[in-house]
């Protein structure tokens, strides 16, 4: 039986796979995660739920805190929110709170950035906040994964930035500061 060499990848094949290995953590289950949320993309453009102009469906959840206390979705309706879905096992995730922690103190008093976390137990969640640095912000226990699947995430990290109408715009993938800026700037604040 005669085999067939590998061969490395070259060019496009290999720029293509090394985008898809840093994009993102993909499922814990080894899946990708993939889907209209594919890394390094907005994935839904979510308009606002009911009559009325009311809080979109994605809003409608009451949840825990890591660390105590509830939240209502239905509060964060008109207010200039961040929202940064994360995993306590996604080393993606682990690299970027530094820099979601900074953003978070950069537009403090101007915008809120909370953690989404799921796909993970609560002390694994508290432990992943305590060791980042991103205990300055709220972060929602996504137990059951509605959250995320309001907000039409399908990989970790993930950002949605809601807008004063109602609406929210999902990215999914890393963010760099500029983009999160211009995002921020274009989405959340309007200008």
């Amino acid at each position: 039986m005669e085999r067939t060499p590998l061969r490395p990848l070259h060019g496009t094949a290999a720029a293509a796979a090394a985008v898809l290995a840093l994009a993102g953590c993909g499922a814990p289950d080894g899946g990708d995660g993939g889907g209209p949320g594919a890394a390094g993309s907005p994935s839904a453009d979510g308009g606002a739920g009911g009559s009325g102009g009311g809080a979109p469906a994605a809003l409608d959840f009451s949840a825990p805190l890591v660390g105590g206390g509830e939240i209502d979705g239905a509060d964060l309706q008109g207010e200039p929110v961040v929202l940064w879905f994360w995993a306590p096992w996604c080393t993606v995730c682990k690299g970027e709170a530094p820099s979601v922690a900074e953003a978070a103190e950069r537009y403090d008093g101007e915008v809120e950035f909370i953690g989404v976390a799921g796909q993970g137990g609560v002390p694994e969640m508290e432990e992943f906040v305590e060791s980042t640095g991103t205990d300055g912000m709220r972060h929602i226990v996504d137990e059951d994964g509605s959250i995320w699947s309001g907000f039409e995430v399908t990989i970790q990290p993930s950002f949605s930035f809601l807008r004063d109408s109602g609406t929210f715009l999902t990215y999914s993938g890393t963010m760099s500061e500029k983009d999160l800026d211009e995002r921020i700037s274009s989405e959340v604040l309007g200008e």
